[in-house]
Order: structure tokens, then sequence, then C-alpha cells
């Protein structure tokens, strides 16, 4: 019989802490259309997400600051990002002129408690506001504690044909900005490798759009798991690296037959980030230090 304090002569498995990072997890007002934006903070809340980011765009509720402030404060769900107007169907949303759609973001960010205003390049056609984009994003972002995100896109593609929509880049790691956002469905959608943009981005990246893609010409915006991008090993790497910025699901439900189908693939995203957005391993944590 062996004494007492006597080891075993086997090893012992030590179990590795579970590192989570201090990233919140949010939904996008996006994932409900065509429901309204009160639908993404009644969905949010009923989920356990940690917040939202507005999608502001054709929704009046979505440009409202005062209405969404009563949203979130009757849901208890808060803002944590704007998504200024950027797309083809918001171009006359907050003005026709793209910069003061940008300060509208940035006060609407400051008023709502939101850290972050999510951007993307500009159309090509948008030449003045192309040239002076990169300048003027750094000019902005050094009168605000509100970082603006400028998140990578992809060339528009028809049959065999390429069209770059975008200027300066789709690929925004290309130019100089201070935070990026990286949309794993846009990078399907480039045909790009997302771990390869991801590394560029480095300490920079500060928000992220979490979901899938099979490499279609459409921008498919798929339930994380269901494509081809790296979904688990981001959040895995962010896990391992302390990320502190947002993680927020964007995810296409147009085709859900019914509100509990709709319900369902944003509970499924939910969980697996959350599963993925926690890493286990040795050592302690790093922060990833901010500019």
């Amino acid at each position: 019989m062996r004494g007492p304090g006597a080891k075993p002569p086997y090893p012992v498995p030590v179990a590795e802490p579970v590192r989570i990072p201090d990233a919140k997890v949010a939904l996008s007002t996006a994932s409900v259309y065509p429901e309204s934006t009160a639908t993404a903070f009644e969905i949010a809340a009923r989920l356990g997400y940690d917040g939202v980011e507005v999608m502001v765009w054709t929704d009046p509720v979505s440009q409202d600051i005062e209405a969404l402030r009563r949203l979130s404060d009757h849901h208890q769900v808060p803002i944590l990002a704007i998504h200024a107007p950027c797309l083809l169907i918001t171009q006359r949303v907050w003005s026709t002129d793209p910069w003061i759609k940008l300060q509208r973001a940035q006060t609407a960010a400051e008023k709502l408690g939101a850290s972050t205003v999510v951007v993307h390049p500009p159309f090509r056609w948008q030449r003045q506001y192309s040239r002076e984009f990169v300048s003027g994003i750094w000019r902005m972002a050094d009168e605000t504690d509100v970082r603006f995100a400028v998140e990578n896109m992809y060339p528009w593609r028809y049959r065999d044909r390429e069209m770059l929509a975008y200027a300066p880049e789709w690929d925004v790691t290309k130019d100089d900005y201070r935070h990026f956002t990286v949309d794993l469905s846009h990078t399907a959608t480039a045909r790009a490798d997302a771990t390869a943009m991801i590394d560029r981005m480095g300490d920079r990246l500060a928000h992220v759009h979490l979901a899938d893609g099979n490499g279609s010409a459409k921008d498919e915006h798929l339930v994380p798991g269901r494509g081809t991008q790296p979904c688990a090993e981001l959040l895995d790497r962010l896990a391992r690296t302390g990320f502190d910025g947002h993680v927020v699901i964007e995810v296409n439900t147009r085709r859900a037959m019914s509100a509990a189908e709709r319900e369902a693939d944003l509970a499924e995203a939910l969980a697996f980030t959350r599963l993925h957005l926690a890493a286990t391993g040795t050592g302690t944590t790093t922060r990833v230090p901010r500019r």
C-alpha cells in the first residue's frame, strides 16, 4: 500500500485554464432583416446577446438617436457599435454627403455610448470622397474616442466579369487605418485568405463581423460554421490574444420561414461564438495593445 503523500506511478493530467476574453458578443440589427430594428433589440435581449450593433439604414428607428436610446433602455441591451449608412440603399440616409454621414454616425455613437463606428471604403464613383478617405478617417479618429473601424469588402462579380467597386481598395489592409473591421463573409466573397488578412490587420483589428461563406459571388452571411471560413479559428485566436473589441453576429436570415426559425439561427450563431471564444491554454492572457 502506498503511504500518504506518495505520488501516483502515472502522470496525472492537469486541466488547462479556460480563458475568456473581455470581448462582447453583439447582434447586428441587419441580422433580422426584413424585420425591424426594434425586433433586433427584442431578440438580442431574449437570447442573451451582450448588446447590438445598429445598422443605420432606411428603417426610421435606426436613424433616430432618441428612439434607439429608448429601445436600449427598455430591453436593457447596450448599443456597442454604429454601422454608418454606407450601402447603395442608404445613399440618401443622413444626407448625400458621405462625410456628414460619418459625422452623424460619430455623434450617434458618442450619445449612445457605442465605442465603434463601422465604415465601408467608398465606392469608386465617389471620387473626391475616395481621394480624401484615408486622411479623412485619420482626422476624424483623432477628434474622438470612438473607433472608426474600416471594413474589408470584395470585388463585385457577374459571371466571369469582376468589377472593382471600392476605392482606394476593397482590401483595406492595403491602406493605413488606425482600426479595422474584419468580415468573414466578405473574405469568402472576395475569395481572399482570411487568416492572412487578419495577420495583416494585426493589433489594429478592433471589430469583427462574424458570418460564414462558401466563396459565392453573392455576399452570403451564413451562420458561422455553415461555410468554409475560419470562424472557429478566428474566435480561438481572439481568446488567446485577449481581444477586447466586439464580435458582432451579422448573418442573413431573410430565408427563414418563420420568426422561430430566424431566432433559432441567431441562437445557433451565439452558441457557436461563445463556445469558440473560450480558449484553453497555459500561461497568462496577452492583451492586444491599442494605438
